[in-house]
């Protein structure tokens, strides 16, 4: 900067500071004189609402801007008093149960929601009060709905539920000894009524379903929640045993007592066995020696032709329930037999056709654990309901098994009515031990099939020998 043009910003200078502070004076007083309008109208707006709901507040749908709070608790009355006499219908298979919203003091809380609605820019924070009051009144406010209902109505009705519904989670349990397993339980998930999903709903949900619904009834479906066990079925073993690949069932209905007893003592001896991947499982050497040696009793069998006493009566209803299990996992049959008649236990609960006779050691029931997996055996029987059960335990490869009905190809009937003497029944008794049934020529068709691919196509064939009924007329004296 020369010389003169330094001497000339001198000059000037006074009039710049002058400039400035005018400006700045004026500026403040603006500021002062805005804040103390603002204050002003906020003040006037604060006395003009004093006992009122400032404006732009919003609940369900409805301004109450510039109402008492009073005002607020009559419109939700009147709500209250619509939704009274509707009904709610909670249910989850096997329980419904229906209960009236005015039995549930089921509405909207009004108490709740004026005080809620009169609250807004009254915190007691200056600021935030002011900024609330314009947002409501620029922008409005809206609030969610808030609902009432009885806890101790609603728990009782939870209670019902529960005592229905509600399972405990069984944790897995495989005891290994000696080549069986000696006690064994796959994991189940439990169930449990949601009280939070339902208390969710009953919070959130329930009124404005009432309200909305054309009807007088809402149905509400209870909602369930599943529990883990603590230990898996995977968990509990290291042989890939986690779950059930097969099930077959048969029922003994009217057997003697030895039958039934020779029944358990053949089931206990297959109960635990495991099948190793890639194995060929018989079942005469599963079952071993079947004879009163080693503890079976006399029932009857059939024999050349006549039904007489012998050892191990019964094992073929054993060796038929395991057969059809082994259908139901999709196992290849390596060799099955028919029975030559048709035995009324086999068709109680079956069509004809799918049974498989043993006779130890040349007559025998076998299959090939192709399953890459172990497989264990587990078979009971329910005494009172007569019931034989087997279920295999393994790995599922995602197999898929088909049974077909069975086809009748030709049908004859049963030869007249066979009486014969037993000296081990009281003189005059008679007993019948076999039923009457005509012969049959049946087959089925057995196809397995896995990733879409057929793996398994079978046929098995039965040519049944007409039976007559047979009954057992004692001699015995005294």
């Amino acid at each position: 900067m020369s010389l003169v043009s330094h001497l000339h910003f001198l000059k000037q200078r006074p009039h710049l500071f002058s400039w400035l502070k005018i400006t700045i004076w004026f500026f403040l007083g603006a500021v002062i004189g805005i804040f103390f309008f603002s204050s002003f109208v906020y003040i006037y707006y604060k006395e003009t609402y004093r006992d009122k709901i400032y404006p732009g507040v919003i609940i369900n749908n409805v301004e109450f801007g510039g109402k008492t709070k009073n005002d607020v608790k009559k419109y939700f009355v009147e709500q209250n008093k619509i939704i009274q006499n509707k009904r709610l219908q909670f249910s989850s298979p096997p329980l419904t149960a229906t209960i009236s919203a005015s039995q549930l003091n089921l509405g909207y809380d009004e108490e709740m929601l004026a005080d809620q609605a009169y609250s807004i820019a009254r915190s007691g924070n200056f600021f935030s009060d002011i900024y609330l009051s314009f947002e409501s009144y620029l922008h409005g406010i809206t609030l969610s709905p808030a609902y009432h209902y009885s806890d101790q109505e609603l728990q009782s009705l939870i209670t019902k539920f529960q005592k229905a519904i509600n399972v405990d989670p069984v944790n897995a349990r495989f005891t290994y000894n000696n080549g069986r397993v000696t006690e064994f339980k796959t994991a189940k998930v439990g169930k449990s009524v949601s009280v939070a999903g339902i208390t969710d709903y009953m919070q959130n949900k329930s009124v404005p379903h009432l309200l909305s619904g054309s009807g007088n009834l809402i149905n509400v479906p209870m909602p369930i929640e599943t529990i883990k066990p603590d230990v898996s079925s995977s968990q509990a073993n290291s042989m890939g045993i986690a779950e059930r690949i097969g099930i077959g069932t048969s029922l003994f209905h009217g057997s003697i007592a030895n039958r039934i007893f020779n029944i358990q003592l053949a089931v206990s001896r297959l109960n635990g066995i495991l099948i190793k991947p890639g194995e060929s499982f018989s079942f005469d050497n599963a079952v071993g020696d079947i004879s009163s040696l080693t503890g079976y009793k006399q029932a009857y069998v059939i024999q050349n032709g006549r039904t007489v006493l012998g050892d191990g009566g019964g094992i073929c209803q054993v060796s038929t329930t395991f057969f059809r299990a082994i259908l139901n996992a999709g196992m290849p049959v390596l060799e099955r037999h028919p029975h030559a008649y048709r035995v009324h236990y086999y068709e109680e609960d079956s069509a004809p056709g799918i049974d498989a006779a043993i006779y130890t050691p040349t007559v025998d029931l076998k299959f090939k654990n192709d399953s890459g997996h172990y497989i264990l055996v587990q078979a009971f029987a329910d005494i009172e309901n007569e019931q034989l059960t087997f279920e295999l335990y393994g790995t599922s490869d995602g197999r898929i098994s088909h049974v077909s009905t069975p086809v009748i190809l030709s049908q004859s009937p049963a030869p007249e009515p066979l009486y014969q003497d037993d000296p081990t029944l009281p003189k005059g008794q008679v007993k019948q031990v076999d039923f009457a049934a005509g012969g049959a020529n049946v087959y089925f068709t057995y196809s397995v099939t896995k990733n879409g691919k057929e793996i398994i196509s079978d046929k098995f064939s039965s040519n049944y020998r007409p039976w007559q009924a047979i009954f057992l007329r004692g001699t015995k004296e005294g």
